[in-house]
């Protein structure tokens, strides 16, 4: 979860993120590069005394500041287009969760085992717990299995929602008739926190989303006693 000394993105907690990860630190040192030598050629341009009165073009140097460009601009794109097809490939999913946005809460359906259904509201500050997080926390959290393909279908009751959960690379938008989906993989038990990123309206910032990833074994009893 990130707090507010966070300057990076947060730690990842699924291959998808990790992937994502290493394409900004990619691109930002690409960034880097060319600030770097911009603003170097800039700063020397104050002290060169170089005049030439009859220079009216230089086709070497116009070629290399078209070409060099578009080669750079190659490296970015097929790191880019590559990350964009893993994010939308579906692999077999073990488990499907559906999620519907509404004014101002989530509900969620798992279709595979008896039509489990519950809603999810914000906990308010008056009721939160000493170790909750203001915001943050729920009263029903999503229970999902780790090292399991999760497939989810998002969609909205009433105006576009999006549910973004920053630790697993996920941020699908629910848009009222019309249904979403999208997969993601956790590697690691824990509680992943989100919220809806879409300004969806007044309350938009008070519709969390935590999942609850844990072993397979927790899982299926936690769906036995539901």
């Amino acid at each position: 979860m990130s707090t507010w000394a966070n300057l990076g993105l947060q730690d990842s907690a699924s291959p998808l993120m990790e992937q994502l990860i290493f394409f900004h630190d990619h691109a930002l040192l690409i960034l880097v590069m060319i600030t770097v030598l911009v603003g170097y050629l800039m700063f020397m341009l104050f002290f060169n005394n170089y005049v030439n009165r009859f220079l009216l073009h230089g086709q070497l140097i116009e070629m290399i500041w078209t070409i060099l460009p578009a080669i750079i601009l190659l490296f970015i794109a097929f790191p880019s287009l590559r990350l964009l097809y893993l994010l939308d490939e579906i692999n077999e999913p073990s488990v499907t969760l559906k999620s519907i946005g509404h004014q101002w809460y989530w509900s969620y359906e798992y279709s595979d085992f008896n039509n489990i259904e519950f809603d999810s509201y914000m906990i308010p500050t008056n009721e939160l717990s000493t170790d909750g997080f203001r915001l943050l926390d729920v009263d029903n959290r999503i229970v999902l299995p780790m090292n399991s393909q999760i497939r989810i279908l998002v969609t909205a009751a009433d105006v576009i929602h999006s549910w973004t959960i920053p630790a697993l690379g996920v941020k699908v938008d629910g848009t009222p008739g019309r249904l979403n989906q999208t997969n993601f993989f956790m590697n690691r038990p824990g509680l992943f926190y989100g919220q809806c990123s879409e300004i969806c309206g007044a309350n938009h910032s008070f519709m969390p989303i935590v999942i609850e990833s844990v072993p397979i074994n927790y899982f299926i009893k936690w769906i036995s006693n539901n």
